[in-house]
This record gives C-alpha cells, structure tokens and sequence, in this order.
C-alpha cells in the first residue's frame, strides 16, 4: 500500500453511516475488485526488525469461509530462533522509539490513523473476504481503527505525555510524576475484529513508548500483515512493530514464555486468559502486565413497558451480526411473560427476514461461521437445545448452492428453561437463548448468573428499572433501549469496551480513557537543586 493525504470521508460505524450509500458501495466494490486480483494467493513472511523474511517454520494456506476455494494466501510460520530474534529487536526498536519525544510518537501513530482512512476500502474488502464479514461491518472495522489511534493518542496529547509536576516538601526540590513504557508488548489478536482488535491492542502499547511483537489469529493472518504495511508506511522506526505468523502451539506459547518479554496484550476466551494470568503474569520473577479481554455471554432483558419493535431489532442485529462471532454478542435474552409470545413471534419474524449469502454483496447480512470447527460445534448446540427446548426458527446447515460451498448455518433461536446449559456456555454462533421470567428482578437475576460479565442490554421505559438496571448489572458495557444493537456497537470515545467478571482482566478496557496507560508504570522523580 502506498499512503496519502486521506481525503474527507463518510463516517461508517456498527450502527451509523454518514454519506452517499451509493458512493461507499461503489468504493468497496471497487476495492473487493482489486483485492481479489492483486491480494489473494500471495505468499506472506514474518516481518521482524524492519524486513521480511521468510518464515523457517512450517507454513500455512488459508482459505474464505465464503468459499473453501478461495485461497486467501500462504503464509510461513517463525522458528523459534525468529521468536528469539523477533523479540530482540523489538528490544532494538524500542529504545529508539523510547528515546523518541511522545509528541514525535503520536505524530508518526496518526501517520498510520490515516493511513488506515486512506485504504480503508481495500482493508474492509480483506476482512469480508478472509473471515466472511458483511461489506458495512468491515468498513466499520477499518474505521474504527483508525478512530481507535486517534482517540489514545488525544489522550498522550490531553495528558501532557503522561508526565505532570508534583507537590513540594522543601523550597530546593522538583519533583515529577511519569507514566513510563515496560518495554515489549506481545499482542494476539483474534478472528473477529481482525484489524479494530489488533490495532486497538498494538496501538495502545505503541503509544505507551513500548515496542511490540503481533501474532494475528491463524484464520486472518492476511489482515494482519496488512497491519504491518500500514504501520511501515507510518514510519515506525526499525524493530519496533514485528509480526509473526502461526498457531498458539508453535508461536503463541513461545512468545509469551520468552524471558525477554514484558507484558502481553490478548484478546480470546476466559480459559486461555486464566492460564496466561498463571503462567505469564505470576509465572517469571516479578509480576508482569496482562491486559486481557476474554469473551462474554451477553443478556438483554425485555421487560413489560418495552418498545417491542426496537427490542426485537436490537436483539437481532446484536445476535446475528457476524453470524453471532463477537465477544459483546447477545446469546441470551430474559423476556417478561406478559410480553414473551408477542416478542418472540416479531423477532422470529426479523430473523426469517435476514439475508444470508457472501457477505461481500451489499444485501447480505448474515454470512458463514469462520471455520467448519465452529459450523460442527453449532450441530451441536442445536442437538442440545433440540432435545431440551423449542426451536423457534433455524437449526440446520445451509447447504444449497452456493451455500454449500462455505460454512452457512441459519441462525438459531431456541426457547429453554432457564437452567439449561446453554445459558452459560460461550458459543460464539449465531445462537440466541430465550428464556421466560416473571418479573424484571427475575431477569436480572438471571442475567447476572454468568460467570463472565462483559456487556448487557435492556428494554424498558420504566426510568426505575432503567437506573436499577444501571446500578445492578454485572457487565462493563451497558446500553438501554438501543435499536441499532441490544448489546453491542461500542466505539472509541464513545463506549468504553470493558469485561466485568470472567470478561477482564484489569478493569479498564479498550475503547475508553483509561487504556493507554495500562502499558505504561509509574515513576516518581525527585531532584534536589
């Protein structure tokens, strides 16, 4: 990619679009048309110390979960003396970026901010292709990065580069507060927000003065190495972003056991965050940083005074919207008796009404599941509620052509009692529990019985239930009566992306005022004059 000056565009996020539609379908389609002639099938090496180099582990070929023979490229695997060397120079790269005043590190992170605005069309196609997101979510993923680096970096800009005078014990003292970086960041990212996710991540520690070494997930590793042009254009300095491709056994676990890293930025499910807590964080000789976002199993309520038509489309576009693969997905909701048969009946009809097919058309909302691992593991969450509930609508394989050559699966939407398992299981499907309270305080009962506590929603014009919901609910991410999305659609700025619970590991998330310096420890300076 080659930057410029990007020039003024519409704002494209999860639930808004500002701009001629007629012109942003034309700018992707444009792009999806270039992508697929000069982008597919290429091969793709590690990139450490300011250069490729081709990968002396195994290799890997990925393919779209649109269409198993759409080969998305080959990409080779690191060593572990390419982890070692990776590593190393992030060391390398770091000191010089360290040594670089923060007004020079925000301005080359805006550099990559518009970088990402520049080529966020052929970015959006990348991502609808190789994971199978719709064509307006994925240029919400696109902007949403770059919003993501413009937001942490008017935070280092408001906080005077986290560096402010302290107060005096005697007339001949300065003293200093400093906010100062740990050094090496690794960042795994996951599938689902290829580019928003990795560069929230690596942005953050970017900024904190770190260097970073990124593995991408194995199944968008091609968004990934995009990344890595975009922050290469930016001007980085040398060493100090490197990318490393392959799984979590052969490079992941190397990466977070290295001695020489300092902290890791993860994103991916409750288990893995636990273990890296045990063996990454309490695992060396002194504690270590751990930034962790680890999944949810979000609840919207639905009480007797809601509007039934914005809760039955706020509850279906934040349960299906990619196929049901977000971390702030609605999988569960509680729905009043007096209201639950009216609700339902109108949200199956919704449902029935989502267009399913290649997400690269412009009509397509629903696309494939990311892989045939997940499209097995719906056929099993479908047998389980089969035998103990009642299927409303969905439940099979799409299997017609074109169909049957991706991972299609119908959306599901399954009545159960409010025990059942599935309540409490992370699917990460296109899967919606329903179950039937008897109250509001029911519900919330119900809805806080999770061990993960990310984001919640709720349906009322009961200002009571609205501020008891707000105070109660065991989630970071709260939204009341939100049409565009019941539980999900947060953005920089707007709506700090934080996991209560089994959802987080430190309390402050993504998205919000307090990220950056999670990357960053503190420093006291006293100097007597």
């Amino acid at each position: 990619m080659t930057t410029q000056a990007p020039a003024k565009q519409p704002k494209i996020t999860y639930s808004a679009v500002g701009g001629n539609m007629d012109e942003i379908h034309a700018g992707f389609e444009a792009a999806l048309e270039k992508v697929k002639t000069k982008y597919l099938g290429a091969t793709h090496h590690p990139y450490i110390d300011g250069q490729h180099a081709k990968g002396e582990g195994s290799s890997f070929t990925t393919a779209s979960p649109i269409d198993r023979d759409l080969a998305i490229g080959t990409f080779t695997s690191a060593s572990d003396a390419q982890i070692d060397a990776a590593v190393r120079a992030a060391h390398r790269g770091q000191e010089r970026w360290g040594a670089m005043s923060w007004q020079e590190r925000v301005a080359a992170m805006r550099r990559a901010a518009d970088a990402i605005r520049t080529h966020r069309y052929e970015l959006a196609a990348i991502m609808s292709v190789e994971i199978g997101k719709n064509r307006m979510e994925s240029l919400g993923d696109a902007e949403e990065s770059a919003d993501l680096i413009d937001y942490y970096a008017d935070q280092v800009e408001s906080s005077n580069g986290y560096i402010r005078p302290m107060g005096q014990l005697s007339p001949n003292e300065r003293t200093q507060d400093a906010l100062r970086p740990y050094g090496v960041f690794v960042v795994i990212a996951p599938f689902n927000f290829p580019l928003a996710l990795s560069t929230g991540m690596s942005s953050g520690a970017l900024l904190g003065g770190n260097a970073v070494v990124y593995k991408p997930s194995v199944q968008a590793p091609l968004t990934g190495a995009e990344l890595a042009a975009i922050y290469h254009e930016a001007g980085l300095p040398q060493g100090t972003f490197n990318l490393l491709f392959g799984s979590g056994e052969k490079v992941g676990e190397p990466l977070i056991h290295h001695p020489g890293v300092d902290g890791v930025a993860f994103t991916g499910s409750k288990d893995v965050g636990m273990r890296l807590m045990r063996e990454f964080s309490a695992g060396g000789r002194y504690p270590r940083p751990l930034l962790g976002e680890l999944g949810g199993k979000n609840a919207a309520i639905v009480t007797t005074s809601a509007d039934l038509d914005m809760a039955t489309e706020g509850v279906m576009r934040s349960a299906f919207g990619l196929q049901g693969q977000k971390c702030s997905a609605c999988s569960r909701v509680y729905v009043d008796e007096k209201v639950a048969d009216k609700f339902l009946e109108l949200l199956v009809a919704k449902t029935k009404a989502i267009v399913i097919g290649d997400p690269t058309k412009k009509e397509v909302y629903l696309g494939p599941v990311i892989s045939a691992s997940a499209a097995s593991k719906y056929d099993d969450a479908v047998t389980k509620a089969r035998a103990a509930g009642n299927v409303l609508v969905g439940g099979e394989r799409l299997t017609q052509s074109p169909l049957d050559r991706g991972n299609y699966v119908a959306p599901v939407i399954v009545k159960l009692p409010l025990d059942h398992e599935l309540f409490g299981r992370e699917l990460f499907l296109p899967f919606l529990s329903v179950g039937v309270t008897t109250s509001f305080d029911h519900s919330l009962a119900q809805a806080n019985r999770s061990d993960l506590g990310l984001t919640g929603g709720l349906f009322s014009s009961d200002q009571k239930e609205i501020d008891r919901f707000f105070d109660t609910m065991e989630a970071g991410v709260l939204y009341v009566n939100r049409r565009t999305g019941a539980t999900t659609g947060a953005w920089p700025g707007v709506n700090s992306f934080c996991g209560w619970k089994g959802s987080g590991i430190t309390g402050k998330g993504g998205c919000g005022p307090y990220y950056v310096q999670q990357f960053m420890r503190e420093q006291s300076r006293t100097q007597m004059v």
